[in-house]
């Protein structure tokens, strides 16, 4: 009876260990796009700060 319930205490905590960590390589660092801004004003925004090279991720070539 205990390790039934000691088992899937176990292998609920492991589903949601391993949820989480396939849940947080999702998405990319950064600002987020201004949902109505035009491109041209959106560039003049951009063209004040200094480009930021963009660095691969392990997981990049799965996108």
């Amino acid at each position: 009876m205990m390790q039934t319930s000691l088992r899937r205490m176990t292998i609920a905590a492991g589903l949601l260990a391993a949820a989480s960590i396939a849940l947080s390589g999702c998405g990319r660092k950064g600002d987020l796009d201004p949902p109505s801004m035009p491109v041209e004003k959106q560039n003049k925004l951009n063209s004040k700060a200094p480009p930021v090279p963009d660095k691969p991720f392990l997981l990049d070539p799965l996108l």
